[in-house]
């Protein structure tokens, strides 16, 4: 039997980072993974829709070279070369996941792994001990009684990225990040789409000033949304789809190639040996405490599997967390209420902290400040003014409370407000802290401008 330090079951953005951390640290570490280094994220999930979403941005310039004084007299779109440059970034990111394992001198075991009391796990047939074991084992697209997935007309985000052919009509269930970004890509390239989302608002997750100017800029580029909407039956015996759609208004049938459930996600703990080792799980996840660790000694959960937000960097961070812990060093538990959310359909949504309706709810005295991209300089420069950067505060103290971003660009500047919000920094010092001009990043300084009563571009 092969004895090692730290074993960790799942090779995702939690799972690889927990082990090359676990190596610098001086474990011996291997990682059980049964299909591709990286996980999800890196194969079928964030960085490949990237790979698809850039495509479909580039193709949108080239229909729009006009609105930049330029003249392309022919250009079109190969649907399946998009779809192989997109598993090209992929497999390039994964190849770069197994050199990090070789030279952090971590062993990567191929197969399915399996608990096992004793701190051990199983990989077909071959017995593998730790004294750590931290199971990372993620998530997959969550299926509804009224929508079962058959992978060819009712698909799920796998499937999405790398379809044989484009569909002319699509039908998108669910408007998180997954059904938005798929929305939006394949409105992009020409399709036809409908998102039906059962909430009042798409993005339900998000500020309700963010949802409203997203289905504003989706409904100005052709994207159908309903909201309020229930699909409650789907029909693939013919040609296509025929969905049922349940309304205020009535039932309304909708007819596409394809539908796309992007319901969310259900978490990877099946047949993994939980219950055999009596690691405690409540609605589909992993029960830890704010280090990880399960009610059994020696078994950690991070990610998907866990109770904390399901996205790549929180798996990281946890990973991170977890591997120092055990490691005895000094470490502080997460703080999940800075943690920003990220979504890549155009115009992009950023996000940390409290909504409006969520501090008001908490009783909070706020002000409230927004400052709209249409007086930027750098966006109309851009040709990007949709969208808008909006600011919440505390009243009496000045705390950041929530930070909601929607435009061009507007992911790579979620992190002023993240730090800021963890250095507790008050409105003051970021109005006096000097922003570039001409830039998008200058909107967030404007918009706390606005909350304060100083705005001088409005």
């Amino acid at each position: 039997m092969s004895k090692y330090d730290i074993i960790v079951l799942g090779s995702g953005p939690g799972g690889y980072v927990a082990a090359i951390r676990a190596s610098q640290l001086g474990f011996k570490t291997a990682v059980i993974e049964k299909e591709h280094l990286g996980g999800i994220c890196l194969n079928w999930g964030c960085i490949p829709t990237k790979a698809l979403l850039k495509s479909a941005q580039v193709f949108e310039y080239l229909k729009h070279a006009e609105d930049y004084g330029l003249s392309v007299k022919e250009y079109d779109k190969d649907f399946n070369a998009i779809v192989k440059r997109s598993r090209g970034v992929a497999d390039g990111m994964s190849n770069g996941v197994k050199f990090l394992m070789k030279k952090n001198k971590i062993d990567v075991i191929e197969g399915f792994g399996t608990l096992k009391t004793g701190k051990k796990v199983e990989v077909d047939g071959k017995e593998y001990s730790a004294d750590h074991v931290i199971i990372s084992t993620g998530a997959r697209s969550r299926e509804l009684p009224s929508l079962p997935q058959d992978g060819k007309k009712v698909i799920g985000y796998r499937e999405a990225m790398s379809l044989d052919k484009q569909p002319k009509k699509m039908i998108v269930v669910g408007s998180g990040a997954i059904g938005v970004e798929f929305a939006y890509f394949y409105n992009a390239i020409g399709t036809e789409v409908t998102v039906v989302e059962y909430l009042p608002n798409i993005v339900p997750v998000e500020d309700e000033d963010v949802s409203k100017q997203l289905e504003r800029s989706f409904k100005k580029s052709g994207i159908k949304v309903m909201t309020s909407a229930e699909v409650t039956h789907v029909d693939t015996s013919g040609k296509g789809v025929k969905a049922t759609v349940k309304t205020s208004k009535g039932e309304e049938i909708l007819e596409a190639d394809i539908l796309l459930s992007a319901v969310g996600i259900k978490s990877n703990i099946e047949n993994i040996g939980l219950e055999d080792v009596g690691i405690a799980v409540d609605r589909d996840k992993i029960l830890v405490n704010d280090y990880y660790q399960t009610n059994i000694p020696g078994y950690y959960a991070i990610g998907d599997v866990t109770p904390g937000q399901a996205l790549a960097h929180v798996a990281s961070a946890e990973g991170i967390l977890c591997v120092e812990k055990i490691a005895g060093q000094h470490v502080e538990a997460l703080d999940y209420g800075n943690v920003p959310g990220c979504t890549y359909c155009s115009p992009e949504i950023a996000s940390v902290g409290l909504t409006e309706k969520q501090a008001k709810e908490q009783g909070l005295d706020i002000k409230v400040g927004k400052f709209p991209f249409s007086a930027s300089g750098k966006a109309s420069a851009s040709g990007a003014k949709d969208g808008f950067v909006k600011v919440i505060f505390d009243a009496k103290y000045g705390e950041w409370l929530g930070c909601h971003m929607i435009g061009a660009g507007v992911t790579d500047m979620i992190a002023e407000a993240v730090l800021g919000r963890k250095l507790e920094t008050t409105g003051h010092e970021v109005l006096k802290a000097i922003h570039p001009h001409p830039t998008m990043s200058e909107a967030v300084m404007e918009a706390v401008a606005a909350a304060y009563g100083e705005v001088i571009h409005l």
